[in-house]
């Protein structure tokens, strides 16, 4: 049987998450004056980030903090709500989704947006896991000029990694830790073209120094650095998009929800934005893609479609 739904509980859209993409989105839709509710489960990737950098006004602010700033801006518009909690599931019911909580209440939408984000899978290292986005980082924009101009480390993770540390020599001198040390003839010629020092002994542990990190190899030798950078595969950090049946395909570093580029996912009603949904990732490429899911999921209502009614209307 299912649960009775409350006027309070039907709103025009549904938001699964409430990073920068699920709050970017929201405040199109309530600047529309839809009514729109974003659930979310305080888990947002860049948790583990000291500071936030390279964000539009707030370069250097804790994650936390921006986003407590969206939330209260958002908030301040009367047809929007923010609610802490995980959903369980979402389905299509007819014309409309339906929402069920964690705690079991349902919620009914005309349209949803997934902005659930992605989590990391670090490389099994340890004392990595700890140091993440600390002295362990994944973001050379996000995080390079801080520790710019010091010794700084890639761990060998495929071409990407490579890529990853050609880009950080404009920061510093960059050390691939590479225990192959087999490469491709290309590769070869990038690594001697960039200056990049290719270190094989395999890295048994980092651990947090004053002034950065410290790997220690094997065979007893140890590698200061300012910073550690790692591309870390990703995986989708809930199962909403694919309960809904939305298409996902294989990036670079791991699955991403298939979207058209105003942010529609192969199933009618269903946007998706963020971090889960394309992969070029930090909190400015999520929010302006938060934008496009929210203009696109309003204007996806009006071609005549009543609003639900808690929507209000001034």
């Amino acid at each position: 049987m299912r649960a009775d739904i409350s006027l309070d509980n039907r709103v025009d859209v549904l938001i699964v998450g409430g990073s920068h993409a699920g709050l970017a989105a929201a405040t199109q839709i309530a600047r529309a004056r839809r009514s729109v509710l974003v659930i979310d489960a305080g888990r947002p990737r860049n948790r583990f980030a000291i500071a936030s950098h390279g964000f539009l006004t707030q370069d250097g602010l804790a994650p936390a903090v921006i986003l407590g700033i969206a939330r209260e801006q958002l908030l301040s518009y009367p047809t929007a709500r923010f609610r802490s909690g995980s959903i369980r599931t979402v389905e299509r019911l007819e014309d409309h989704f339906q929402g069920v909580t964690e705690e079991g209440e349902s919620i009914q939408a005309r349209r949803v947006i997934v902005a659930t984000g992605v989590e990391d899978i670090l490389p099994a290292v340890p004392g990595l896991p700890e140091l993440w986005g600390d002295r362990v980082l994944h973001c050379a924009y996000c995080h390079g000029f801080e520790v710019a101009g010091r010794p700084l480390g890639a761990l060998w993770g495929g071409q990407s990694s490579l890529d990853q540390a050609k880009l950080l020599t404009d920061w510093g001198s960059v050390t691939l830790l590479a225990p192959t040390g087999t490469f491709s003839d290309d590769q070869e010629r990038d690594i001697r073209a960039r200056g990049i020092t290719v270190e094989t002994r395999p890295p048994l542990s980092v651990e947090a120094t004053e002034l950065g990190c410290r790997l220690l190899l094997a065979g007893g030798a140890a590698l200061d650095l300012a910073a550690l950078f790692v591309v870390p595969q990703i995986r989708q950090a809930c199962g909403v998009a694919e309960a809904l049946g939305c298409e996902v395909e294989a990036g670079p570093s791991g699955p991403c929800i298939r979207t058209d580029a105003r942010k529609q996912t192969s199933v009618v009603g269903v946007y998706a934005a963020g971090d889960a949904a394309q992969t070029m990732r930090n909190a400015m490429f999520a929010a302006a893609d938060g934008v496009m899911a929210g203009i696109s999921a309003h204007q996806s209502l009006i071609a005549g479609a009543r609003p639900c009614a808690a929507t209000k209307t001034g």
